[in-house]
């Protein structure tokens, strides 16, 4: 393994720094975990946000308003491997169908678990919740861990990366990540540009109750406003996305939750019959963003802070966690070659292989933005005649739903 001396200073010296402990950066360390055990690695996670033990420790109490994101198959498929899923799965509500449609318009379709022959298509998690079993399989590991802490400055050095933290340490790593969802701006410190896109969107998200049970159903609704889904949650409640053109949610953000349950109730239909609370709404702006090197020497970038995607097809953490998972590989074949950890070679191999998988789940939720963004007559009229077939053919239906899964890339 090689290592960097740096003989002016006292800094430690980590095989790998993890910048950002949330869902990537924690997923990321738990991969690493048989690899830590087997070849010696030093790992330290910088977080910037507090974690306490007693949160850890103290019982689960589900809340109404908490978030929650959809996993697919594929990506419960990957936390088994991890020994994290069984935990998991506590609190995740399975969807065992997906219903597409527009509104206005004649047509649908409906995928569902017993046709492409699994248990579920997905499941929905607070994300809370898989934080806390993340971080619970982090404790057990022989990580160092900087938290509350952020990262400074970091900077180049032959071999790797220095980091001066916050509180005052400084880190020199063979191999940084930045898992950081892109917000510390050491992306732009370190010169990494990104391609923006915006949508023009602003996603509304929040909690609703429903007067009927929604029996495992996931929703995706095309509407002239934009997008629209809403996701099963344990009881009678889903979590609802919501896009809006960019302005024109603030009017709604200010209605009574009596007026937004009615307009929410016309805009959706009475599919899951009538819309019966609603928990505090959120909203932030939709864009697509990638970023233009995801890899450098001895540095790699994870997560939000390599991609932000449009929530319409719900793929977002389910690309990441599978970066996670090829990173890992990566690293453990650059291993078994003698190079070290930030080798380049190693790292653009990795790329290479990410950069096809991102491509095309891009392509596909990017793609469903735009075609039901357009409001001419006759794509409005293709639109439907495409659900109407799609729902009629098998073969291309069960196709759809297992690149869904995560199951094919």
């Amino acid at each position: 393994m090689q290592r960097v001396d740096y003989a002016a200073g006292p800094a430690l010296t980590h095989d790998i720094v993890i910048v950002g402990g949330g869902l990537v950066g924690a997923s990321l360390g738990c991969a690493l975990a048989p690899l830590i055990e087997r070849y010696g690695w030093r790992v330290a996670v910088i977080e910037s946000s507090p974690l306490t033990t007693q949160s850890l420790e103290s019982e689960w109490q589900p809340s109404f308003d908490a978030r929650a994101s959809a996993i697919a198959e594929g990506t419960a498929q990957r936390f088994q491997q991890l020994g994290l899923w069984e935990a998991m799965r506590g609190e995740a509500t399975p969807i065992q169908r997906i219903h597409i449609s527009e509104r206005g318009r004649l047509g649908a379709t409906r995928l569902s678990a017993n046709e492409v022959g699994v248990d579920a298509l997905g499941h929905v998690i607070p994300n809370a919740w898989m934080g806390r079993v993340l971080h619970r399989r982090l404790a057990q590991l022989p990580l160092e861990w900087h938290c509350p802490a952020k990262v400074a400055e970091l900077t180049p050095v032959p071999g790797g990366h220095h980091l001066t933290l916050s509180d005052g340490s400084q880190l020199t790593a063979g191999l940084t990540v930045l898992a950081d969802g892109g917000r510390s701006g050491l992306k732009e410190q370190l010169g990494i540009g990104s391609r923006r896109e915006s949508y023009e969107q602003t996603a509304l998200i929040a909690h609703v109750g429903v007067s009927q049970p929604h029996q495992g159903v996931a929703y995706e609704r095309f509407t002239s406003e934009g997008p629209m889904a809403l996701l099963p949650l344990p009881g009678q409640a889903m979590e609802l996305i919501w896009t809006h053109p960019s302005g024109s949610e603030k009017a709604r953000m200010m209605l009574s939750d009596r007026e937004f349950l009615r307009q929410l109730q016309q805009a959706f239909g009475d599919r899951v019959g009538r819309f019966t609370q609603v928990g505090p709404r959120h909203t932030y702006p939709l864009s697509l963003v990638t970023a233009e090197e995801p890899v450098r020497p001895g540095l790699a970038v994870l997560g939000n802070a390599a991609h932000a995607l449009h929530p319409v097809a719900g793929q977002g953490f389910n690309l990441a966690l599978r970066g996670v998972m090829d990173l890992v590989d990566a690293l453990e074949q650059g291993e078994l070659s003698k190079r070290p950890l930030g080798d380049l070679g190693t790292l653009q191999a990795f790329e290479k292989q990410r950069s096809q998988d991102r491509a095309n789940v891009i392509r596909f939720s990017d793609g469903l933005v735009r075609l039901f963004g357009l409001s001419l007559p006759l794509i409005s009229h293709a639109r439907a005649a495409g659900l109407i077939s799609l729902n009629l053919v098998g073969p291309l239906r069960r196709g759809l739903a297992r690149r869904a899964m995560g199951l094919e890339r």
